[in-house]
């Protein structure tokens, strides 16, 4: 099945690759979030262990997909092989804090009066979709800067490894479509609407993954920051609202539990098809 999907997309060129992957991570975010449709509230245990599970794959997919791959590449460039990598890292967590500071959003859990980011009177439903969404940001660039790397022709960055880092993202997405539209099923909103805003908060994947991979077509020397930058911003999201929010009632062994099955899979599938 995962040779079929390579050999498809290998008749594109990267930035359609990039557009078809982050379809695939939108529509398993839309997957997630219609589970609203089976249940009015879903286990506060069971949401835990997916978030801890969506942290584990993106703590290991900003390693082997993005990290270890700028570093290699780095080899090229007429500068010390970590300062890329560092440089990008620190770049990509800085931009992901910037715009939290400067989005008004709300963090799953929290109350309308601790909405971040400039002061606006929208309701909550539409701080709780922005919070994730930005953070999906991220997500949809570091799929489309892997294509775009797979298709420089380098060893260190392959399609193989571009389809697996996009099936670990698809995955991980699935607990943040319910993230959105749980809450809001369980404060009374209809099905039908907590299910499109909750799959809503992907629809940002597309874009960013088409920018990142025509980006580092048309920019070839940038490819190790960009890899990095894209790391330092799936990590900062991992610090800043994963974990927190999977720890914030008391059973923590569950999302740590889920943080090491997801960097166990997401290492499998990098290892295994990279």
């Amino acid at each position: 099945m995962l040779i079929t999907v390579i050999i498809f997309l290998e008749k594109f060129n990267p930035v359609l690759q990039a557009l078809f992957a982050t379809l695939f991570t939108w529509a398993v975010t839309a997957l997630g979030a219609a589970l609203i449709f089976t249940a009015k509230d879903i286990s506060r245990k069971l949401l835990d262990g997916m978030l801890g599970f969506a942290a584990g794959v993106m703590i290991a997919a900003s390693y082997w997909s993005l990290l270890a791959p700028a570093i290699e590449l780095s080899q090229d460039l007429n500068v010390p092989s970590w300062v890329p990598a560092t440089v990008g890292f620190l770049l990509g967590g800085l931009f992901l804090f910037a715009a939290d500071k400067t989005l008004p959003h709300l963090h799953l859990g929290n109350d309308l009066s601790q909405a971040e980011g400039i002061k606006t009177s929208w309701q909550r439903s539409v701080l709780l979709v922005l919070a994730i969404t930005l953070h999906n940001i991220p997500e949809g660039l570091a799929v489309g800067v892997a294509f775009g790397a797979a298709a420089v022709g380098l060893e260190e960055a392959t399609l193989a490894s571009a389809v697996a880092l996009a099936i670990g993202i698809g995955i991980q997405n699935f607990p943040e479509g319910l993230a959105v539209s749980a809450p809001l099923r369980r404060e009374g909103m209809k099905s039908g609407k907590a299910f499109l805003f909750g799959q809503f908060s992907g629809m940002v994947e597309p874009i960013a993954g088409v920018l990142g991979a025509a980006a580092v077509l048309l920019m070839r020397p940038i490819l190790p920051y960009a890899l990095a930058f894209a790391a330092g911003a799936m990590i900062y999201v991992v610090a800043e609202e994963l974990i927190p929010e999977s720890k914030r009632e008391s059973h923590s062994d569950i999302p740590t539990i889920g943080v090491m099955l997801g960097f166990a899979v997401m290492m499998l599938l990098d290892v295994a098809l990279g």
